[in-house]
């Protein structure tokens, strides 16, 4: 079968419906906002209060609900994939942001901070941003996807380094009732979900849902297992994936009462760290639980008070077989448990100056790390350890004239173990136009090195470094907005910015054993510049249109380019209605381009995924059908240096596959 017939199809179909009938566009559609009511889109996550996109003192994109059922997106590392500027990796474990160029094999996703409704998911063992299917919340409960690019420090402190990515969830108004979902897909992947959302007379919101998701995994080839004692290379049925997840929301009054908790099972089909390869008991088990409870009041006097309690929990069990002899099992342990207090003060005084002020404190109870042979006992470490943060932040909004604002900020974080840091950011926005903005920003950040990075050691293969510094990032920007008429925006930007005392894991020698192993590090600088371009365009026929590009380069202070890095990225999202409303059909091409691996490069890839859905077939029913990586392309990802599979750099990702959904309201 010509598989560039789908494509063909769509756009015969596209223009017969559109000879037909336009589409008639709901009332939430942004084809029907004019281009003051789309300056005056709010997001929240840039400065911690709801502003106008075209005042946030940073660069930020919006995914909405809408986007993610047009486009078939199944887990928050699709949505980040689809974004201007970024590129995710996947190493059949977990899923790795790329932000700006930087995504260096080894780390945890470390330096972008990830949030749900404002609670900071990254754990206090690995600083891990989950965007993956671990995600403590299931996709289909997201209201949108608010992404914050640039140094955020000043207002979020540490993990905020190259941009923030805030989950926003649906409320009991969005569900409006009973909701079950149920998918089918390739490689025997199925997954149900069944949510609740009301609002009672009384005032109570509530929210209730809960997920289960189980999948064989697709079989792999892995070269260099290429030997007849190894199957060829070949396994079968170590990729699997189960997991569960439940999340309830409940308001009253200004309090909002949040919980999540989420359990995920999964094969390590790579033969990681020299494990046994293909050998279904190499797994990884996740648990992630957290409580929020946040209160929000408006005083009398215009002022916003808000404040939040929490307490999260994170678990990583890892099971690797090894054949020492004889067949050992290795249980490798960490826990985080933490609880922590927020507050928060908005109030515009002197007529033009918006003022914030808050402060946060976080105990960290346990960053425990655990490692040891189950049968015989042998332990190989043992860490256990507890710190704490504080952080105190102000920021003005400052109107100098109706068509110019200054944004300034500063934040002082002090941790128990390496002391305090500052961290400001500026920003200069002009209104040049009704339909114009320009914003000029600088800003910093840092990254406090984590528990794992300091502290995790194993014989053989990795040893600490309780010597870490925190890294420090600058960053200067210009981001030009500009919409034109016929619901064009159009939005430039380029940046420039420099890492000092960059964390990395590198091999060393071992002067015991004469081997390599592997170690966290601060290895100087790293320098990087580029410039986006993006277009959106809506139809008035309910057609809608989003492209960027990307040419970026980050070298290191030898000026080698760095690894994972493409030079370019380029993105494309169309979606349209056909036959009338009664379908709407959504086609992503994604290119990244070449990218550095420790023995050489991969070859850059151009993406194309296709999602039909049927929202108005029945009352109550809506159905989707998705295929990704439609031309069946191949392609690898780089990946960390492994002591244990040395000669790897790279890891082929996922052919052409399916998946069919079936969503019903009632």
């Amino acid at each position: 079968m010509n598989l560039r017939a789908p494509i063909l199809l769509l756009a015969l179909a596209n223009s017969a419906a559109h000879g037909a009938q336009a589409a008639e566009p709901s009332a939430a559609d942004l084809t029907q906002l004019s281009l003051e009511q789309l300056l005056d889109v709010r997001v929240y996550t840039a400065s911690r209060f709801s502003q106008k996109g075209s005042d946030a003192p940073s660069s930020v994109s919006v995914i909405t609900a809408a986007d993610i059922k047009t486009y078939g997106y199944r887990t928050l590392a699709d949505i980040l994939r689809s974004v201007r500027g970024m590129y995710v990796t996947y190493d059949r474990v977990y899923d790795y942001i790329g932000v700006r160029g930087f995504a260096r094999p080894g780390d945890y996703n470390s330096r972008a901070l990830v949030m749900v409704d404002g609670y900071r998911i990254n754990d206090p063992v690995y600083d891990t941003g989950s965007i993956g299917s671990e995600l403590v919340l299931d996709v289909d409960l997201i209201e949108r996807v608010e992404i914050v690019r640039g140094p955020s420090s000043s207002v979020y402190g540490s993990n905020a380094f190259f941009g923030v990515v805030n989950v926003i969830t649906k409320s009991a108004q969005d569900l409006n009732g009973a909701e079950i979902s149920a998918e089918a897909a390739s490689h025997g992947t199925w997954k149900a979900r069944a949510s609740f959302g009301h609002r009672f007379a009384g005032g109570l919101e509530a929210v209730v849902s809960a997920t289960g998701f189980d999948s064989r995994g697709p079989s792999l080839a892995f070269p260099e297992f290429d030997d007849p004692a190894t199957g060829n290379g070949v396994t079968r049925g170590t990729d699997y994936e189960r997991r569960s997840s439940v999340f309830a929301k409940f308001s009253y009054a200004g309090l909002t009462l949040e919980a999540g908790h989420s359990s995920r099972n999964k094969g390590v089909p790579t033969g990681y760290t020299g494990t046994v390869f293909n050998d279904a008991r190499n797994r990884i088990v996740d648990t992630q639980t957290f409580t929020s409870l946040g209160y929000y009041r408006t005083t009398d006097s215009g002022a916003e008070l808000s404040g939040r309690l929490y307490y999260g929990r994170y678990e990583y069990a890892g099971d690797y077989l090894y054949d020492a002899p004889p067949v050992t099992l290795n249980k490798d342990l960490a826990l985080g448990e933490w609880w922590g207090a927020e507050v928060k003060l908005v109030k515009t005084v002197f007529r033009n100056h918006k003022l914030v002020m808050g402060g946060d404190f976080q105990k960290n109870r346990h960053q425990d790390q655990t490692n040891f042979d189950q049968a015989p006992f042998a332990s190989y470490l043992d860490d256990r350890r507890s710190s704490r943060r504080t952080g105190l932040y102000a920021q003005d909004e400052y109107a100098l004239r109706d068509d110019w604002l200054l944004n300034a900020g500063l934040r002082y974080d002090t941790y128990s173990t390496i002391g305090g840091a500052f961290n400001p950011r500026f920003a200069l926005i002009h209104k040049m136009s009704q339909s114009t903005v320009v914003k000029l920003l600088y800003g910093t950040a840092f990254r406090a090195p984590n528990a794992y990075e300091s502290f995790y050691a194993y014989p053989g293969q990795q040893i600490g470094n309780p010597a870490l510094r925190p890294e420090k990032i600058k960053t200067w920007e210009a981001v030009l907005e500009r919409y034109l008429p016929g619901n064009w925006r159009l939005t430039a930007a380029g940046y420039s910015y420099k890492v000092d005392g960059l964390i990395s894991q590198v091999p060393v020698a071992d002067p015991a054993s004469g081997g390599v192993l592997l170690q966290y590090q601060n290895l100087g600088n790293v320098n990087a510049r580029g410039v986006e371009f993006e277009a959106e365009h809506s139809s008035r026929s309910g057609a809608r249109l989003r492209a960027s590009f990307t040419a970026q380069v980050a070298r290191d202070d030898a000026g080698a380019r760095l690894s994972n890095s493409p030079k370019h990225l380029a993105k494309l999202n169309y979606s349209t209605p056909l036959f009338g409303d009664r379908l709407r059909a959504g086609v992503e091409l994604q290119y990244t381009g070449r990218r550095i691996t420790t023995f050489g490069e991969t070859g850059g890839f151009l993406m194309t995924n296709l999602t039909l859905l049927g929202e108005r077939l029945k009352p109550g029913l809506e159905l989707s059908a998705s295929i990704y990586n439609l031309f069946d392309r191949k392609y690898a990802d780089p990946v960390a240096f492994d002591v244990g599979v040395p000669q790897r750099d790279t890891i082929r990702q996922d052919g052409r596959s399916f998946r069919f959904k079936l969503t019903y309201r009632f």
